[in-house]
């Protein structure tokens, strides 16, 4: 944790949920959730393309709220499958929304953490409150029943997931028309492509075309 960041804890549906904000150097100019991998295989929110994602955004200019899923660190509970984690998730964009009336909300995360935020992007669109935009890093399409995401998600996925196959991300895009952006070489958990992630995100964020920096992880 660096001075930019502040630990939080926030009721939940299952008892406490540990949490941790990233702050911009200036004024926000959004909030970004950020949703952590499966629990039960050691997903935390200081996973590594957890952090990368809150890193992101933060330099985007937004305001990052991260929290453990149940179980996990000292937030209470026990695994929901997803049900209970989207629910938390919304408690945290309810609370994030009270502390920052009126700035639009991007959903961002990585493995697990994808299937939460397609789930919760499509109730807030139900209830006519659809979020900024959704980055959605190794998307869990296979292994979980995925939500229909809008048409803007910046979608990205490892060559050589052996973890959740390519082929099966495009299976859930094709039929949405969702271009699937593949990071050549990058396994899983993006090792030593970390900054490839970053840097895509900031760009297509921006509709730029990503400079990809060395990547030292």
């Amino acid at each position: 944790m660096n001075r930019n960041s502040e630990k939080f804890t926030l009721a939940g549906h299952a008892g406490s949920m540990e949490g941790l904000l990233d702050f911009p150097a200036d004024t926000p100019r959004g909030i970004a959730l950020v949703a952590h991998p499966h629990p039960l295989y050691g997903g935390t929110m200081d996973n590594k393309v957890t952090q990368t994602l809150a890193r992101a955004f933060v330099a985007l200019g937004y305001v990052v709220a991260r929290i453990n899923f149940r179980g996990v660190g000292a937030s209470e509970g026990v695994h929901d499958h997803g049900v209970g984690e989207t629910d938390d998730m919304q408690l945290l964009y309810e609370h994030m929304r009270g502390l920052y009336p009126g700035l639009p909300v991007a959903l961002s995360g990585f493995s697990f953490g994808t299937f939460v935020q397609s789930e919760l992007q499509e109730r807030l669109a139900a209830a006519g409150t659809p979020v900024e935009r959704l980055a959605l890093i190794g998307s869990a399409a296979g292994k979980w029943a995925m939500a229909d995401i809008p048409a803007d998600t910046i979608l990205i996925h490892g060559e050589l997931d052996d973890t959740i196959p390519l082929s099966a991300v495009f299976d859930w895009a094709r039929p949405q028309d969702i271009p699937v952006i593949v990071i050549p070489g990058a396994d899983h958990f993006f090792h030593r492509k970390l900054n490839h992630i970053k840097n895509l995100v900031i760009a297509l964020w921006h509709g730029d075309k990503p400079a990809i920096a060395a990547d030292d992880h």
